[in-house]
């Protein structure tokens, strides 16, 4: 009896430390791989160079982000999803602290590359953290994806100020720092039984869906997927240079630049709960094609907008990216076997980080040609708009039973 008691409590400690970790490392991952965008404005004063050719550093970095995403949840599936998470932080971290060191361009792009590598391992691993119980699913999926939005907002925050009040170098060795800290807590706490891996019980649990509404929705979901990672992330390396060149009335430093930005994504931060909770509660595809519908004329009006109303039209243009993300992962964990869950998690995020790595020559080279980024909100309006239309094929849920399933948010 009492061994049966204390085994339940260190299941339910384990599952609760499972969701803190998954919840710091999303931010982190994001955090982290947003301090550049930020930083390049200390460094075309420091180094004198122009910003096209600076955020093209970011390039491989992004391109590992996604690349990486799929073997690393496949070793979570065969090997140990807190081991995983341990790489993570203490790889993302001290990447992040040498990335500080850097003297030249090629420095800070291969840094930027290792912190890439590293942080490709969270998406699939720690998600699929989330995923393990289809009850509720969109509420934990809804926790996770504002932490997640916390990291992004704090990254621009994190990194300007850090870089106005000391050096652009210290926007690297703080947060990659703490985050080697926070590697070494969870590997002291999974040497000490604390955490157990749950790989077993994902590989027992029955598919949610029949195989053809799988195969439907997993090509469906896969050109969203693509569209949504090329959306958020260009808007996310272009908002900071957007607000620079728009609001240069307003804000002068890197710091109130760094500041506004934070100011939107902690804005929509909160929707993540919000798109969890409707995920819940309505049919997940509508949810879902509603978030995309909203962000099209948002997207369109900021394309043409300057002053201090752009920053209420880009705090919606992001509300509707960051509300539909639990309901993304809703439907992507419903279509996935359970026992291939962070594999598929893996390729997910693939394409949505691989393919949004176009997002930086992209960002950059609209810039250099119009000094602006009219064309390129246009442009994701359109891309906003066909996927949109492309959700629409999503498979109904064959039963009213089989409605609000959801997963993991980005």
């Amino acid at each position: 009896m009492t061994d049966g008691t204390d085994l339940d409590l260190v299941e339910r400690l384990s599952a609760r430390l499972a969701l803190a970790f998954s919840c710091i490392g999303h931010s982190f991952s994001h955090l982290l791989m947003l301090l550049f965008p930020t930083v390049v404005l200390s460094l075309e004063v420091a180094w004198d160079l122009p910003f096209d050719e600076l955020i093209a550093l970011m390039l491989i970095g992004q391109i590992l982000f996604g690349a990486g995403a799929v073997p690393a949840g496949w070793l979570a599936d065969r090997w140990s999803a807190p081991g995983m998470m341990a790489v993570f932080f203490l790889g993302t971290g001290a990447a992040c602290v040498a990335t500080g060191f850097s003297e030249t361009p090629l420095q800070i792009g291969l840094g930027i590359a290792a912190m890439g590598l590293f942080a490709s391992i969270y998406h699939p691993v720690g998600i699929a953290w989330v995923t393990r119980n289809p009850a509720n699913r969109g509420r934990a999926l809804g926790i996770n994806g504002v932490f997640g939005s916390l990291g992004t907002a704090g990254g621009a925050a994190v990194a300007g100020t850090l870089a106005t009040l000391f050096d652009w170098r210290w926007a690297f060795f703080v947060p990659g720092t703490v985050c080697v800290g926070v590697g070494l807590v969870l590997l002291v706490c999974i040497l000490r039984g604390l955490l157990v891996d749950t790989r077993v019980a994902a590989h027992t649990a029955t598919a949610e869906s029949s195989r053809g509404d799988m195969m439907r929705a997993v090509i469906v979901l896969l050109f969203t997927i693509a569209l949504s990672g090329m959306i958020y992330q260009a808007t996310t390396f272009a908002m900071p240079k957007l607000f620079d060149t728009r609001l240069s009335d307003l804000v002068q430093s890197p710091a109130a630049i760094g500041g506004l930005v934070s100011g939107i994504y902690l804005f929509s931060a909160a929707a993540q709960i919000l798109g969890g909770w409707l995920a819940d509660r309505y049919d997940t595809r509508r949810v879902y094609a509603v978030c995309w519908a909203v962000q099209v004329p948002f997207l369109i009006i900021a394309a043409s907008l300057a002053g201090p109303l752009l920053l209420p039209v880009a705090a919606i243009m992001v509300l509707g990216n960051t509300t539909g993300v639990p309901a993304e992962n809703s439907l992507f964990a419903r279509y996935t076997p359970p026992a291939w869950r962070g594999t598929a998690f893996g390729v997910k995020f693939l394409i949505s980080l691989g393919v949004s790595a176009a997002s930086v020559p992209l960002v950059g080279e609209m810039f250099r040609i119009s000094g602006d980024f009219a064309t390129l909100l246009l442009l994701l309006g359109a891309f906003a708009g066909a996927a949109f239309a492309i959700s629409l094929f999503l498979p109904a849920p064959r039963t009213a039973s089989t409605g609000p399933m959801v997963q993991p948010a980005e």
